[in-house]
């Protein structure tokens, strides 16, 4: 079995619960069910609960990151 035609095989991750992940950004619950709610950050429904993977999680902060201009230091 593999993911999106990328050729890659499903590994497990860590699943964290939306206030776990709350808890590992440094925000409220509110914000990360918004980020879900919005579709912003990949999710996993088990049953009725929403599950956010470890590396999810890593993704989105590595896409949210911003550089800091070197020029406004120099």
């Amino acid at each position: 079995m593999t993911l999106g035609g990328e050729g890659r095989t499903p590994e497990l991750d860590t699943l964290l619960s939306v206030e776990q992940a709350a808890e590992h950004l440094g925000t409220s619950v509110r914000f990360v069910r918004r980020l879900v709610f919005e579709r912003r950050i990949a999710y996993v429904k088990v049953g009725r609960h929403v599950r956010i993977s470890e590396h999810d999680l890593s993704n989105y902060v590595a896409t949210a990151r911003v550089e800091a201009d070197r020029r406004l230091g120099a």
